[in-house]
Protein backbone atom coordinates (compact mmCIF):
# COMPACT_ATOMS: atom_id res chain seq x y z
CA UNK A 1 0.00 0.00 0.00
CA UNK A 2 2.81 2.42 0.93
CA UNK A 3 4.61 1.54 -2.34
CA UNK A 4 1.46 2.36 -4.36
CA UNK A 5 1.06 5.71 -2.54
CA UNK A 6 4.72 6.60 -3.18
CA UNK A 7 4.30 5.75 -6.89
CA UNK A 8 1.18 7.93 -7.10
CA UNK A 9 2.97 10.93 -5.52
CA UNK A 10 5.92 10.42 -7.86
CA UNK A 11 3.65 10.47 -10.92
CA UNK A 12 1.86 13.60 -9.67
CA UNK A 13 5.22 15.31 -9.09
CA UNK A 14 6.43 14.79 -12.64
CA UNK A 15 2.95 15.41 -14.05
CA UNK A 16 2.96 18.91 -12.54
CA UNK A 17 6.27 19.70 -14.23
CA UNK A 18 4.68 19.13 -17.65
CA UNK A 19 2.30 22.11 -17.27
CA UNK A 20 4.75 24.80 -16.12
CA UNK A 21 3.41 27.96 -17.69
CA UNK A 22 5.38 29.76 -20.34
CA UNK A 23 8.20 27.24 -20.74
CA UNK A 24 9.48 25.64 -23.90
CA UNK A 25 8.02 22.10 -24.01
CA UNK A 26 11.36 20.23 -24.29
CA UNK A 27 15.06 20.82 -23.83
CA UNK A 28 16.06 22.91 -26.84
CA UNK A 29 18.36 25.73 -27.93
CA UNK A 30 16.69 29.03 -27.11
CA UNK A 31 17.60 32.36 -28.69
CA UNK A 32 16.53 35.57 -26.98
CA UNK A 33 15.63 38.39 -29.37
CA UNK A 34 17.45 41.63 -28.49
CA UNK A 35 15.15 44.14 -26.77
CA UNK A 36 17.27 47.02 -25.50
CA UNK A 37 14.90 49.82 -24.47
CA UNK A 38 11.46 48.28 -23.84
CA UNK A 39 10.80 46.78 -20.41
CA UNK A 40 7.37 45.28 -21.00
CA UNK A 41 8.03 42.24 -23.19
CA UNK A 42 10.57 39.57 -24.11
CA UNK A 43 10.85 37.29 -27.14
CA UNK A 44 12.46 33.86 -27.16
CA UNK A 45 12.81 31.63 -30.20
CA UNK A 46 13.60 27.97 -30.77
CA UNK A 47 13.40 26.21 -34.14
CA UNK A 48 9.66 26.43 -34.82
CA UNK A 49 8.37 28.04 -31.66
CA UNK A 50 8.42 31.69 -30.59
CA UNK A 51 7.40 32.71 -27.09
CA UNK A 52 6.37 36.30 -26.41
CA UNK A 53 6.03 37.22 -22.75
CA UNK A 54 4.21 40.40 -21.75
CA UNK A 55 5.54 41.43 -18.36
CA UNK A 56 3.88 44.85 -18.21
CA UNK A 57 0.39 44.72 -19.78
CA UNK A 58 -0.68 47.64 -17.57
CA UNK A 59 0.94 49.72 -14.78
CA UNK A 60 1.82 47.70 -11.65
CA UNK A 61 0.58 44.48 -13.25
CA UNK A 62 1.27 41.28 -11.33
CA UNK A 63 0.29 39.02 -14.23
CA UNK A 64 2.63 37.81 -16.98
CA UNK A 65 1.08 36.68 -20.26
CA UNK A 66 2.84 34.12 -22.47
CA UNK A 67 1.93 33.62 -26.09
CA UNK A 68 3.19 30.75 -28.26
CA UNK A 69 3.62 31.43 -31.98
CA UNK A 70 3.92 28.50 -34.41
CA UNK A 71 4.30 28.61 -38.22
CA UNK A 72 0.97 27.67 -39.77
CA UNK A 73 2.56 24.90 -41.82
CA UNK A 74 3.85 23.29 -38.59
CA UNK A 75 0.64 23.59 -36.55
CA UNK A 76 -0.59 20.11 -37.45
CA UNK A 77 2.75 18.51 -36.59
CA UNK A 78 3.28 20.22 -33.21
CA UNK A 79 1.50 19.45 -29.97
CA UNK A 80 1.52 22.03 -27.19
CA UNK A 81 -0.19 21.98 -23.83
CA UNK A 82 -2.81 24.73 -24.16
CA UNK A 83 -2.81 25.23 -20.40
CA UNK A 84 0.81 26.37 -20.56
CA UNK A 85 0.10 29.44 -22.71
CA UNK A 86 -2.35 32.32 -22.68
CA UNK A 87 -2.77 31.94 -26.45
CA UNK A 88 -1.36 29.78 -29.25
CA UNK A 89 -1.19 31.63 -32.56
CA UNK A 90 -0.46 30.34 -36.06
CA UNK A 91 1.79 32.68 -38.07
CA UNK A 92 2.07 34.58 -40.32
CA UNK A 93 -1.16 36.44 -39.59
CA UNK A 94 -3.34 37.40 -42.56
CA UNK A 95 -6.26 38.97 -40.69
CA UNK A 96 -5.73 41.09 -37.57
CA UNK A 97 -7.74 43.47 -35.39
CA UNK A 98 -5.90 46.03 -33.24
CA UNK A 99 -7.44 48.39 -30.73
CA UNK A 100 -5.12 51.38 -30.23
CA UNK A 101 -3.90 54.04 -32.61
CA UNK A 102 -0.42 53.35 -31.20
CA UNK A 103 -0.57 49.93 -32.91
CA UNK A 104 -1.11 51.39 -36.39
CA UNK A 105 2.42 52.80 -37.01
CA UNK A 106 4.01 49.41 -36.30
CA UNK A 107 1.75 47.67 -38.83
CA UNK A 108 2.45 50.40 -41.38
CA UNK A 109 6.22 50.28 -40.82
CA UNK A 110 6.26 46.50 -41.24
CA UNK A 111 4.26 46.78 -44.46
CA UNK A 112 1.33 44.72 -43.14
CA UNK A 113 -1.37 47.35 -42.81
CA UNK A 114 -3.30 45.46 -45.50
CA UNK A 115 -3.80 42.68 -42.91
CA UNK A 116 -5.82 45.01 -40.63
CA UNK A 117 -9.54 44.25 -40.96
CA UNK A 118 -11.08 46.12 -38.03
CA UNK A 119 -10.48 48.87 -35.47
CA UNK A 120 -12.55 50.66 -32.79
CA UNK A 121 -12.85 54.45 -33.04
CA UNK A 122 -11.51 54.66 -36.60
CA UNK A 123 -12.02 58.45 -36.54
CA UNK A 124 -8.86 58.76 -34.45
CA UNK A 125 -6.61 57.07 -37.04
CA UNK A 126 -4.43 59.63 -38.83
CA UNK A 127 -2.36 57.35 -41.08
CA UNK A 128 -3.14 58.31 -44.69
CA UNK A 129 -2.82 54.73 -45.89
CA UNK A 130 -5.11 53.48 -43.13
CA UNK A 131 -7.66 56.21 -43.86
CA UNK A 132 -7.83 55.12 -47.49
CA UNK A 133 -8.53 51.56 -46.37
CA UNK A 134 -11.20 52.81 -43.95
CA UNK A 135 -12.84 54.82 -46.72
CA UNK A 136 -12.96 51.84 -49.10
CA UNK A 137 -14.33 49.55 -46.39
CA UNK A 138 -11.24 47.37 -45.95
CA UNK A 139 -10.99 48.38 -42.27
CA UNK A 140 -14.29 48.08 -40.41
CA UNK A 141 -15.46 50.33 -37.57
CA UNK A 142 -15.80 48.23 -34.38
CA UNK A 143 -17.41 50.67 -31.96
CA UNK A 144 -15.15 52.07 -29.27
CA UNK A 145 -12.73 50.64 -26.77
CA UNK A 146 -15.12 51.09 -23.88
CA UNK A 147 -17.78 49.02 -25.64
CA UNK A 148 -16.03 47.03 -28.35
CA UNK A 149 -18.59 45.47 -30.71
CA UNK A 150 -17.70 41.85 -30.11
CA UNK A 151 -20.29 40.57 -32.60
CA UNK A 152 -18.61 42.49 -35.40
CA UNK A 153 -15.16 41.33 -34.28
CA UNK A 154 -16.27 37.70 -34.29
CA UNK A 155 -17.94 38.19 -37.70
CA UNK A 156 -14.61 39.42 -39.12
CA UNK A 157 -13.07 36.18 -37.84
CA UNK A 158 -9.57 37.64 -37.31
CA UNK A 159 -6.67 35.33 -36.60
CA UNK A 160 -5.54 37.69 -33.84
CA UNK A 161 -6.87 40.58 -31.73
CA UNK A 162 -4.29 42.87 -30.15
CA UNK A 163 -5.82 44.53 -27.10
CA UNK A 164 -4.74 46.70 -24.23
CA UNK A 165 -6.18 47.26 -20.79
CA UNK A 166 -5.89 48.80 -17.38
CA UNK A 167 -6.41 45.39 -15.71
CA UNK A 168 -7.27 41.78 -16.57
CA UNK A 169 -11.03 42.35 -16.35
CA UNK A 170 -12.20 42.90 -19.91
CA UNK A 171 -15.46 41.18 -20.80
CA UNK A 172 -15.12 41.97 -24.50
CA UNK A 173 -11.75 40.21 -24.73
CA UNK A 174 -13.11 37.27 -22.73
CA UNK A 175 -16.03 36.92 -25.16
CA UNK A 176 -13.70 37.04 -28.15
CA UNK A 177 -11.32 34.47 -26.61
CA UNK A 178 -14.23 32.11 -25.94
CA UNK A 179 -14.92 32.25 -29.70
CA UNK A 180 -11.44 30.72 -30.24
CA UNK A 181 -9.98 34.00 -31.51
CA UNK A 182 -6.61 34.63 -29.78
CA UNK A 183 -6.39 37.90 -27.85
CA UNK A 184 -2.95 39.22 -26.85
CA UNK A 185 -2.17 42.23 -24.68
CA UNK A 186 0.05 45.06 -25.88
CA UNK A 187 1.54 47.21 -23.10
CA UNK A 188 3.48 49.75 -25.14
CA UNK A 189 1.75 52.63 -23.36
CA UNK A 190 3.32 51.61 -20.02
CA UNK A 191 6.90 52.12 -21.20
CA UNK A 192 9.05 54.76 -19.50
CA UNK A 193 10.81 56.08 -22.61
CA UNK A 194 9.89 56.94 -26.21
CA UNK A 195 12.45 54.44 -27.54
CA UNK A 196 11.02 51.79 -25.23
CA UNK A 197 7.59 52.43 -26.69
CA UNK A 198 8.91 52.46 -30.27
CA UNK A 199 10.66 49.13 -29.73
CA UNK A 200 7.26 47.43 -29.51
CA UNK A 201 7.49 47.16 -33.30
CA UNK A 202 9.50 44.03 -32.40
CA UNK A 203 6.44 42.71 -30.53
CA UNK A 204 4.34 42.84 -33.70
CA UNK A 205 7.03 41.45 -36.00
CA UNK A 206 6.88 37.70 -35.07
CA UNK A 207 3.16 37.57 -35.81
CA UNK A 208 4.04 38.39 -39.44
CA UNK A 209 7.47 36.69 -39.49
CA UNK A 210 9.08 40.12 -40.02
CA UNK A 211 11.69 40.06 -37.24
CA UNK A 212 14.60 41.23 -39.42
CA UNK A 213 12.57 44.12 -40.79
CA UNK A 214 11.58 45.19 -37.26
CA UNK A 215 15.20 45.18 -36.07
CA UNK A 216 16.20 47.38 -39.00
CA UNK A 217 13.25 49.75 -38.51
CA UNK A 218 13.97 50.19 -34.81
CA UNK A 219 17.68 50.80 -35.45
CA UNK A 220 16.77 53.70 -37.75
CA UNK A 221 14.39 55.12 -35.13
CA UNK A 222 17.01 54.81 -32.39
CA UNK A 223 19.65 56.60 -34.49
CA UNK A 224 17.31 59.41 -35.51
CA UNK A 225 16.03 59.92 -31.96
CA UNK A 226 19.53 60.12 -30.51
CA UNK A 227 20.48 62.70 -33.14
CA UNK A 228 17.40 64.81 -32.32
CA UNK A 229 18.17 64.57 -28.62
CA UNK A 230 21.68 65.95 -29.21
CA UNK A 231 20.23 68.91 -31.10
CA UNK A 232 17.80 69.62 -28.23
CA UNK A 233 20.67 69.70 -25.73
CA UNK A 234 22.07 72.73 -27.52
CA UNK A 235 18.97 74.83 -26.84
CA UNK A 236 19.73 77.98 -24.83
CA UNK A 237 16.34 78.13 -23.06
CA UNK A 238 14.20 75.54 -21.27
CA UNK A 239 10.47 76.23 -21.79
CA UNK A 240 7.70 74.99 -19.50
CA UNK A 241 5.32 72.48 -21.06
CA UNK A 242 1.82 71.24 -20.21
CA UNK A 243 -0.03 68.37 -21.80
CA UNK A 244 -3.29 66.40 -22.01
CA UNK A 245 -6.95 67.41 -21.98
CA UNK A 246 -10.21 66.73 -20.19
CA UNK A 247 -12.47 63.71 -20.54
CA UNK A 248 -15.73 63.83 -18.57
CA UNK A 249 -14.44 66.62 -16.28
CA UNK A 250 -11.17 64.80 -15.51
CA UNK A 251 -7.91 66.09 -16.99
CA UNK A 252 -5.66 63.24 -18.11
CA UNK A 253 -1.97 63.97 -18.72
CA UNK A 254 1.23 61.91 -18.91
CA UNK A 255 2.77 60.79 -15.63
CA UNK A 256 6.31 61.89 -14.82
CA UNK A 257 7.72 58.40 -15.44
CA UNK A 258 5.78 57.81 -18.65
CA UNK A 259 7.32 57.65 -22.11
CA UNK A 260 5.51 60.90 -23.00
CA UNK A 261 6.98 62.67 -19.96
CA UNK A 262 10.45 61.47 -20.92
CA UNK A 263 9.79 62.61 -24.50
CA UNK A 264 9.34 66.20 -23.30
CA UNK A 265 12.37 65.94 -21.01
CA UNK A 266 14.52 64.64 -23.89
CA UNK A 267 13.44 67.71 -25.86
CA UNK A 268 15.18 69.78 -23.16
CA UNK A 269 11.91 71.19 -21.83
CA UNK A 270 10.49 71.43 -18.32
CA UNK A 271 7.40 69.21 -18.15
CA UNK A 272 5.33 70.63 -15.31
CA UNK A 273 4.37 67.17 -13.96
CA UNK A 274 7.70 65.44 -14.45
CA UNK A 275 7.93 64.85 -10.69
CA UNK A 276 4.84 62.59 -10.54
CA UNK A 277 5.47 58.85 -10.22
CA UNK A 278 3.00 57.42 -12.75
CA UNK A 279 4.27 55.43 -15.75
CA UNK A 280 0.93 55.83 -17.51
CA UNK A 281 -1.49 58.73 -17.22
CA UNK A 282 -2.06 61.11 -14.31
CA UNK A 283 -5.56 62.46 -13.61
CA UNK A 284 -6.43 65.86 -12.14
CA UNK A 285 -9.22 68.43 -11.94
CA UNK A 286 -9.05 71.27 -14.47
CA UNK A 287 -8.70 73.73 -11.59
CA UNK A 288 -5.55 71.96 -10.45
CA UNK A 289 -4.12 72.03 -13.97
CA UNK A 290 -4.96 75.72 -14.38
CA UNK A 291 -3.27 76.62 -11.11
CA UNK A 292 -0.01 75.03 -12.24
CA UNK A 293 0.00 75.54 -15.98
CA UNK A 294 -1.93 78.74 -16.68
CA UNK A 295 1.27 80.48 -17.81
CA UNK A 296 3.00 77.50 -19.46
CA UNK A 297 5.06 78.26 -22.56
CA UNK A 298 3.76 75.35 -24.64
CA UNK A 299 0.94 72.79 -24.63
CA UNK A 300 1.64 69.48 -26.40
CA UNK A 301 -0.65 66.56 -27.23
CA UNK A 302 -4.09 67.98 -26.29
CA UNK A 303 -5.71 64.54 -26.68
CA UNK A 304 -7.68 64.17 -29.92
CA UNK A 305 -8.03 67.89 -30.68
CA UNK A 306 -6.66 69.24 -33.93
CA UNK A 307 -8.13 72.78 -33.93
CA UNK A 308 -8.51 75.63 -31.46
CA UNK A 309 -12.18 76.06 -32.33
CA UNK A 310 -12.90 72.44 -31.41
CA UNK A 311 -11.16 72.92 -28.08
CA UNK A 312 -13.09 76.12 -27.33
CA UNK A 313 -16.38 74.44 -28.25
CA UNK A 314 -15.55 71.45 -26.04
CA UNK A 315 -14.76 73.45 -22.91
CA UNK A 316 -14.72 77.13 -21.85
CA UNK A 317 -11.72 76.34 -19.64
CA UNK A 318 -9.16 75.72 -22.38
CA UNK A 319 -8.96 79.39 -23.57
CA UNK A 320 -7.80 80.42 -20.07
CA UNK A 321 -4.36 78.92 -20.66
CA UNK A 322 -1.53 81.03 -22.09
CA UNK A 323 -0.57 78.49 -24.81
CA UNK A 324 -4.15 78.66 -26.11
CA UNK A 325 -4.15 82.47 -26.15
CA UNK A 326 -0.77 82.62 -27.89
CA UNK A 327 -1.46 79.72 -30.28
CA UNK A 328 1.36 77.57 -28.90
CA UNK A 329 -0.40 74.22 -28.85
CA UNK A 330 1.25 71.32 -30.68
CA UNK A 331 -0.45 68.04 -31.48
CA UNK A 332 0.77 64.63 -32.58
CA UNK A 333 -2.15 64.36 -35.00
CA UNK A 334 -1.26 64.63 -38.67
CA UNK A 335 -4.72 65.61 -39.87
CA UNK A 336 -4.67 69.25 -38.90
CA UNK A 337 -6.15 72.58 -39.56
CA UNK A 338 -2.73 73.80 -40.56
CA UNK A 339 -3.58 77.46 -40.03
CA UNK A 340 -4.33 76.95 -36.38
CA UNK A 341 -2.44 74.00 -34.94
CA UNK A 342 1.08 72.90 -35.77
CA UNK A 343 2.33 69.38 -35.64
CA UNK A 344 5.58 68.16 -34.13
CA UNK A 345 5.47 64.64 -35.54
CA UNK A 346 4.30 63.03 -38.75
Amino acid sequence: MKQNLFLLLLLLHFGCKDVQKGQFPTQTTVEEVSVTHANGFTIEKSRDLTLIKITSPWPDAESVFTYALIPKDKLAAMTLNKEAYDAIVGVPIDNIVVTSTTHIPALEALGVLNKLSGFPDTQYISSEEARKRIDNGAIKELGNNESLNTEMVIALNPELVVGFGINAQNKAYETISRSNIPVVYNGDWTENTPLGKAEWVKFFAPFFQKEKEAASIFKEIETAYSAAEEIAKKATSVPTVMSGAMYKDVWYLPGGNSWAGQFIKDANANYLWQGTPETGSHSLSWESVLQKAESADFWVAPAQFTAYKDMKDASPHYPQFKPFKERRIYTLQTRLEQQEVCCIMN
